[in-house]
Formats: structure tokens, C-alpha cells, sequence
């Protein structure tokens, strides 16, 4: 690594802290979360944010997508909304004749999907092109999307009324799923205090642009370029391999799933300065990468085992390299 490559990374490091402070403005205790959302943009892939409803999870995205001055557009996903709805559809010209196609908020650089678990899968589907491909196909025409682009998605726990399951498919299109939970004692104290002197939610006038399009290509770049040796890329592999021995799992992590973490520990490692990733990066983006790709067995459900304590099992049990 040249000197200058150097520096030219440590300045984007220093551009994706200042998007953590300016984001810090408007939500209190939520760090996990607002470092899975930077591990998601640098590693291109999407997250899927679950929390009870009042937690932020809104705000955290919209404070987020704020401080990286791109365009965002925000769907509030509900049992009525259609396919064309959130992708586009073609409409009728009576002046030319002809239909056109008008494009949907999908056509973005960040989608806020809100309580995407309240729309039918039939809806839901309607992101699946856009989320793998970066594209919407649509009377044999495809139109690319910008670059970047990030789906950040909330939804409530699938046990709450009127809510959905998420298709497998759709959860495989997240390259992360953040569990929102309540904050500590001290971080809800500080919420309080911060609406007792003022703040809005609906306001993010404090919380400033401070990257943009071309700083967060380079930093995807950069990140993509972190390496991986041999032997924590089979740490990897016997990971997923172990997912799918484990009893307690129907269908484990995928080759598309140990890709993913390979790209979030990429991401993770770079943010940290690392110039390759350790099997401690691969352990810490397991659970955010993963929870949504194993199926747990319906008996194994039953008695209350989540895939985060195979997750943790799997991690026990295999051998880590040196």
C-alpha cells in the first residue's frame, strides 16, 4: 500500500466517523445499529431493521441517509399497496398516445422501506430485482438504478398484529438484520432530556450532509479490496457447513450467505484500519448476517431455540484458525 492510498483511506475512515457523530444528533444508544448500516453501505448489500414500534428505527434511517447527501424517498409499506407502487408503473398519455413509464421512489439512492412486514409477499416481491440486481424491469425494458443504493427496511416482530412474514427470498436480499432494542437506562435518559429541551423528530435540521456519492464509492471500493487468507476463508466455509449439520436447522447458511459475510467482515475490518480480516471480524458479522438465513426446525421453534443460540453453538464448536 503507497503512501497516498494510505491517507486517501484514512480520510474516508474519518468521513464515515463523522457520519456516526452526525447521526449521534438525532438518536441516543443505538451505535450497533448505526455501525451495521455503515458495514451494509461500504459492503453494498441492504438491512433490515427489527424493533417493537417507538425504538427509532425511522428516525435512526432517516438521520443516517441525511448525513450521506444522497436522495432518499421513504415508502410506508401497508395492506393496500401495489407492486407498482414501490417499483413504478406505466401510464397512459393522452397526449402522445402512448404509455410511459413513471418511475417508482425505488428509484433512489436510499429507500427508507417502512414496516415492510405490513404489505402482502406479493408487494414485498416488487423489491427483490432492485435489491440483487440494482435494476427495475418493466415492459421488456430494464432502467438501472443509482449508485449507490441501500434499502434500509424496519419492521415490528412478526408477532405483532397485522404484520407479515417476510418471504425467504426477501430476507436473503439483506445483506444484515439489526435487532433495535429499547436503550440502556442512561441512553433513554438522554432521549428525554433531549425532548425536554426541544428536539423534534420530525426536524433533522442539526444533523448534516457530511459524505457524498463519490467519497462512498471510493470507501466501497477500499473496503472490497481488504483481503482474505486462505484459511479465513475455510474458517468461513466450515462455519456454514456447520449451520447445515446442526439438528436444530432445516435449511442452513447458503454459499450466498458465507459471500455475505465475507463482504460485512470485509466491510467491519476496514472501518477498523485492518488491511485483511481476522476470524474475529467473521465472528462479529455472524449473528447480524445470518439470523435471517438459517430455518430453524419447526420442533426446534417449538422448544424456544432462536438461530442466534445455534449461531453461538456453531461458534463454539469450530476450530478457529491460527
Amino acid at each position: 500500500m503507497t503512501e497516498t492510498t494510505s491517507a486517501s483511506g484514512d480520510a474516508l475512515r474519518e468521513a464515515m466517523t463523522r457520519v456516526r457523530h452526525e447521526v449521534g444528533k438525532a438518536v441516543v444508544g443505538q451505535d450497533g445499529a448505526v455501525s451495521g448500516l455503515l458495514i451494509a453501505l461500504l459492503a453494498r448489500g441492504h438491512v433490515l431493521l427489527e424493533g417493537v414500534p417507538g425504538v427509532a428505527k425511522t428516525l435512526l434511517v432517516r438521520a443516517f441517509s441525511r448525513t450521506l447527501g444522497l436522495d432518499t424517498k421513504r415508502v410506508q409499506f401497508t395492506p393496500d399497496l401495489m407492486p407498482g407502487d414501490v417499483s413504478g408503473s406505466l401510464v397512459y398519455d393522452a397526449r402522445s398516445g402512448e404509455f410511459d413509464f413513471r418511475e417508482g421512489p425505488v428509484f433512489t439512492h436510499v429507500l427508507l422501506a417502512d414496516e415492510i412486514n405490513r404489505t402482502p409477499p406479493k408487494t414485498q416481491a416488487a423489491l427483490l430485482e432492485a435489491m440483487e440486481e440494482r435494476q427495475v424491469s418493466s415492459d421488456g425494458v430494464t432502467r438501472p438504478l443509482p449508485d449507490p443504493f441501500l434499502v434500509c427496511a424496519t419492521q415490528n416482530p412478526i408477532e405483532h398484529e397485522g404484520t407479515y412474514t417476510l418471504p425467504e427470498a426477501q430476507l436473503d436480499r439483506f445483506l444484515l438484520k439489526l435487532i433495535v432494542d429499547v436503550p440502556a437506562r442512561d441512553a433513554e435518559v438522554a432521549v428525554l432530556r433531549r425532548h425536554a429541551d426541544g428536539f423534534s423528530p420530525r426536524s433533522l435540521d442539526d444533523v448534516r450532509p457530511v459524505v457524498g456519492a463519490d467519497e462512498i464509492r471510493a470507501a466501497q471500493r477500499a473496503a472490497s479490496q481488504v483481503a482474505a487468507t486462505d484459511d479465513v476463508l475455510a474458517y468461513i466455509v466450515d462455519l456454514a457447513r456447520a449451520t447445515r449439520q446442526s439438528p436444530s436447522v432445516q435449511v442452513g447458511a447458503s454459499p450466498r450467505a458465507a459471500t455475505a459475510l465475507l463482504a460485512a467482515a470485509k466491510a467491519w475490518a476496514w472501518l477498523g484500519g485492518y488491511p485483511a480480516i481476522t476470524p474475529d471480524h467473521v465472528q462479529a458479522m455472524i449473528v447480524p448476517v445470518w439470523r435471517h438465513r438459517i430455518v430453524l426446525r419447526a420442533d426446534a421453534e417449538i422448544e424456544g431455540v432462536s438461530p442466534e443460540a445455534v449461531l453461538s453453538s456453531v461458534l463454539q464448536q469450530t476450530p478457529v484458525p491460527l
